[in-house]
This record gives C-alpha cells, sequence and structure tokens, in this order.
C-alpha cells in the first residue's frame, strides 16, 4: 500500500482550439484555449480552462522574468511579421509553441509560486487585473478570483465523455459576474464546451 503523499504529482496543459476574435472592424486576433488537469498542490483548482491571446503570454513572460532574474525562461514562437492567422500552418505552429512554453514554465519550482501564473492560467482577468490583484490593490485575493471564475465556468472539457456527447450537448456557461472580477477585453469566452465548428481562420 503506498501513502498518498507518495503519489506523483503531475500538472498537464493543453493549449487548443485556436479562435479568430474580432477586435474591431479593422483588427481581428487569434485567442487560444488553455486546459489545465493536475494533482499538484501549487493550484488551488485541479482543472480549469481559459482563453488567452499572443500578447498575454508575452506579458506573462516579461513578468515572469523580472520576478526571476536568475531563472532563463523558455522563450515563446517568435512573433513574425508575416505570419498568417489565415495560414493554419502558421497558427498550429504558434500554438505548439505556446504549449511548449507552458510545459516548461510548469517545471520550475519557483515560477510556480508566482500568482501571476496562477491568475494568467486559471481566471480570465485582464494583465491590468492580475496586476491589481497580485500587488493587494483589489477587494478579492487571487484565490477568491480564481474560485469565482471556476464557478462561473463548472463545465471542463473531458475528453472521452466530448466524442460521446458529441454535438448534442448545448448549454449556456454564460453567467455574468457581479463580484467586480471584470474578465479580460481579450476575452470572448471559454470554448470549454464541445462547439459544433471553430471559427478558426
Amino acid at each position: 500500500m503506498t501513502p498518498k503523499h507518495e503519489k506523483q504529482e503531475f500538472v498537464t496543459v493543453l493549449v487548443r482550439d485556436p479562435r479568430t476574435q474580432k477586435e474591431d472592424s479593422w483588427h481581428s486576433y487569434i485567442d487560444y484555449e488553455i486546459f489545465i488537469h493536475t494533482n499538484s498542490m501549487c493550484f488551488t483548482r485541479k482543472t480549469s480552462c481559459v482563453r488567452r491571446r499572443f500578447r498575454e503570454f508575452v506579458w506573462l513572460r516579461q513578468r515572469l522574468q523580472s520576478n526571476a532574474v536568475l531563472i532563463q525562461l523558455p522563450e515563446l514562437p517568435s512573433k513574425t511579421p508575416f505570419f498568417n492567422m489565415n495560414n493554419p500552418h502558421h497558427v498550429d505552429h504558434r500554438r505548439q509553441g505556446l504549449q511548449e512554453f507552458l510545459e516548461k514554465i510548469l517545471q520550475d519550482a519557483l515560477l510556480l509560486s508566482d500568482s501571476r501564473l496562477h491568475l494568467f492560467l486559471q481566471t480570465q482577468l485582464s494583465p491590468e487585473d492580475m496586476e491589481a490583484c497580485v500587488s493587494g490593490q483589489t477587494k478579492y485575493s487571487v484565490a477568491d478570483a480564481i474560485h469565482k471564475f471556476a464557478s462561473l465556468n463548472r463545465r471542463f472539457p473531458i475528453e472521452d465523455e466530448e466524442k460521446k456527447k458529441g454535438k448534442n450537448d448545448v448549454d449556456s456557461d454564460s453567467e455574468s459576474s457581479s463580484s467586480g472580477l471584470r474578465p479580460s477585453d481579450d476575452s470572448i469566452s471559454c470554448g470549454c464546451k464541445a462547439s459544433p465548428a471553430s471559427e478558426e481562420s
């Protein structure tokens, strides 16, 4: 019989489901779903799902680097002027790079202690709101923000069940929050539930 505390900790992160979002009449961007499943004591929620865009990853890397100057952080996929959001190869290459970035970040115990990382992965707060929360300028704590977001997004993707249910499972997850936790302007909705078709390029 193996004692519970000897159980191997794991963090599974998936970056997937790129979608094109319209910023205004002239500009669009792509965001990606970040799915976390873990048994790690470092995480407030063991399962979570949010959507983030590339520039939010850039912000996260800069903040983590400034707080852990002795650590050489992994690189993000390069931001090339030739990136074409209508090219599935370009989009998937970036998605893979973002996933590899997070996989490496999540292996470092020091980086795992940074509250910004947890807010980035487990809430839809904007970078400005994450900074305010971490520096104590909000009425809610980091744990409050994560719990509140999780309560608004109860459905999480379970791979096998999704395949069985297919398109028949359509339910509304769009509840509004009155807690003062403002979602990121970049977030439309978390694509955690099975959706008929992705709007990606």
